[in-house]
C-alpha cells in the first residue's frame, strides 16, 4: 500500500490593498516634498537671507531703505573685516562691470555672459564717484537693461544703489559699521519689489533667493580677503589718485552737484 500525500490546501489570494493603503502611498512622496519644501521656507530660507547678521543688524534702519519702504522681498548679510572703514571704502566705490567687478564667483557670473572680471588691487582710474553714475551688472552689448544708478553715498560710510525706475524696483545698500580701530562690520542690503504675480513671487523666493545668498557671501568673502590680503589705506590711494590728474575729485560729497 502506497502512501499518499496529503491534499494541498487552497491557496489564498493575495488580500487586495484597500482603497485608504493605496491612497496613503501615493500621498508619501507629495508628504515629503510638502515637508522639504516647508524647511526650507520657514527655516533654511530666513537664515539665508540673514546670513553673518546680528539680530540688531538684520532689523535695523540702513541707508537706502526709504527709497523701497514696503519691499516684497529683503536680504540683509554681514561680514567682519580686520581693517578700519577707509581701507574697506575704496572697493566699494570701484564696483561695476566695467570696473573693479563684484569680488564674487566670477567663472558663475561669465558663466551666462556678464563678462565680470573682478579686481585684486585698487585702480585709481575707478575710484571717481558721483550720485547718478551708472554700475553695469553686465556687459551693455548684450544686456542693455542691467544697470544701476548711484543713489547716495558717504565716504568710507555707505553707498546706496538703486534700479533707474520711478520708484525703483531694486536698491542695493553697502554700508561700514566701525566695530573697533581696526574691525569693519560691511553689510550689504538688497530689497526688491516683485510683479503682483504669485508664480513669479514662488520663483523668487525658490530660485533668487537661493542665488543671491551663495553670490553675496562669494562677494563678502571676496571683499575681505581682498581688504585683508592688500592693507591699502585711503590715504594712499587718494595720493596716486592726485598724482595721475585728480581723477576721483567728486568723491567728496554723495549729494548731488555737491
Amino acid at each position: 500500500m502506497s502512501a499518499t500525500a496529503p491534499p494541498e490546501e487552497p491557496r489564498l489570494a493575495d488580500p487586495v490593498p484597500r482603497r485608504g493603503t493605496r491612497l496613503r502611498r501615493r500621498l508619501r512622496p507629495v508628504a515629503g516634498l510638502a515637508l522639504l519644501g516647508a524647511g526650507y521656507w520657514f527655516v533654511l530660507r530666513p537664515r539665508l537671507l540673514d546670513w553673518g547678521t546680528t539680530p540688531d543688524e538684520a532689523a535695523r534702519t540702513l541707508p537706502g531703505d526709504d527709497l523701497l519702504a514696503d519691499p516684497d522681498g529683503e536680504s540683509t548679510m554681514a561680514i567682519s573685516i580686520e581693517a578700519p572703514p577707509e581701507d574697506v571704502w575704496p572697493w566699494l566705490r570701484q564696483l561695476g562691470q566695467e570696473q573693479g567687478g563684484f569680488y564674487s564667483y566670477e567663472w558663475a557670473e561669465n558663466l551666462v555672459g556678464l563678462d565680470i572680471h573682478n579686481a585684486d588691487e585698487i585702480v585709481p582710474e575707478y575710484q571717481d564717484l558721483a550720485v547718478g553714475d551708472t554700475v553695469r551688472l553686465a556687459r551693455a552689448d548684450r544686456f542693455p537693461d542691467t544697470r544701476l544708478e548711484v543713489a547716495a553715498f558717504t565716504p568710507a560710510r555707505s553707498l546706496v544703489l538703486r534700479t533707474p525706475d520711478d520708484p525703483p524696483w531694486w536698491v542695493w545698500a553697502f554700508v561700514l559699521d566701525p566695530v573697533d580701530e581696526t574691525t569693519t562690520r560691511l553689510v550689504v542690503r538688497s530689497r526688491i519689489r516683485l510683479p503682483q504675480n504669485p508664480a513669479v513671487r514662488l520663483a523668487s523666493g525658490g530660485v533668487l533667493d537661493p542665488v543671491t545668498f551663495v553670490m553675496t557671501r562669494g562677494m563678502l568673502r571676496g571683499i575681505r580677503s581682498r581688504v585683508e590680503a592688500t592693507g591699502s589705506t585711503a590715504e594712499e590711494v587718494d595720493v596716486d589718485v592726485a598724482e595721475r590728474g585728480g581723477v576721483g575729485s567728486r568723491t567728496e560729497s554723495g549729494v548731488p552737484g555737491g
